[in-house]
């Protein structure tokens, strides 16, 4: 059995030595799926994810698999092909149930380390199932629309209209728009400033909807990557997370937003929108149907349950 040595995540060189096992794991058609360099890139800007990344090297210090486990206590990982598998996976296992851990201490209900991977990815399930994670009714789905496709322009409820960011200054509206659709608080003044911070990021394209009294009522982040559809290629374009206030929801504020960000996409001659959203949310699917997607991809969820015990140092 193959002997590896862990450590922690250092910087830049790390992220490229990352993305490059990942699209060595990863079928091309894969490439796209989450996370991507780019989501690597936005996650690694944020000291909790960096503290709680960690690299497994051979004996010539070769990267053999990476993980990372996030603030929502989600296991993401990759493992190079040539590298011994049933060693690396129940290493990364360990650590990524070694990381949350300390919470089992101290939260009232049960703690479980979640993973998940494409449904057809039959490969990465058994190592799941394998290593105690039991299948969770939870999918996450993503959609997609092809822009040569007509599409109707968008038409806001009266009194509504749609503009872009106006920058920075906007950004604790925009965390509370967020916090209130979606009746979390999971989403942080910083988590937003790190979107609107991406390399690409175009202020033109994070729109918002205002509402008859300035409030804002809605969002969509639009976002093109040039890098990511160099290294998948496609030319698409992201159209998520799209957001309501409960105060404005079922006016057909949703449906102005996501054809206003189809229209931007497909006039910088961008090809497909994607998106991405919940088995559980309904109304996103619905509002996606509405205006052309159709299901590209599911991933299925998986829990490991934390046990309750004394803290480690790793």
């Amino acid at each position: 059995m193959a002997a590896y040595v862990r450590r922690m995540y250092q910087g830049e060189n790390d992220l490229d030595a990352m993305v490059e096992l990942m699209n060595t794991a990863r079928p091309v058609e894969w490439r796209g799926d989450f996370p991507t360099p780019l989501d690597l890139y936005e996650l690694l800007e944020g000291f909790d994810i960096r503290n709680n990344t960690r690299l497994w090297e051979d004996s010539r210090e070769q990267l053999a698999a990476w993980a990372f486990v996030d603030n929502y206590h989600n296991l993401c990982f990759e493992i190079a092909p040539w590298a011994d598998l049933n060693s690396l996976e129940k290493e990364v296992v360990a650590w990524g149930m070694q990381a949350i851990a300390p919470l089992a201490q101290v939260y009232i209900k049960p703690v479980t380390l979640d993973a998940s991977c494409r449904e057809e990815d039959n490969q990465r399930i058994a190592l799941l199932e394998r290593n105690g994670f039991e299948r969770q009714a939870l999918c996450s789905l993503n959609y997609v629309r092809r822009l040569n496709e007509p599409f109707p322009e968008a038409h806001p409820p009266g009194g509504y209209r749609i503009r872009s960011v106006y920058g920075e200054s906007e950004v604790k509206s925009l965390t509370a728009l967020h916090q209130a659709a979606f009746g979390t608080e999971n989403l942080s003044v910083e988590d937003r400033l790190t979107w609107m911070r991406v390399p690409g990021y175009d202020p033109a394209l994070d729109l918002v909807a205002v509402a008859p009294d300035n409030s804002l009522a809605g969002s969509c982040y639009v976002f093109i990557s040039q890098e990511e559809n160099a290294r998948t290629g496609r030319n698409e374009g992201w159209t998520d997370p799209v957001t309501i206030h409960p105060n404005h929801q079922r006016r057909g504020v949703g449906k102005a937003l996501l054809l206003t960000g189809l229209r931007l996409l497909a006039d910088r001659g961008i090809e497909q929108a994607a998106l991405g959203t919940s088995s559980e949310n309904l109304a996103m699917q619905r509002l996606a149907v509405s205006v052309g997607f159709r299901i590209e991809s599911t991933k299925v969820w998986f829990s490991k349950q934390v046990e309750r015990i004394d803290e480690e140092q790793f």
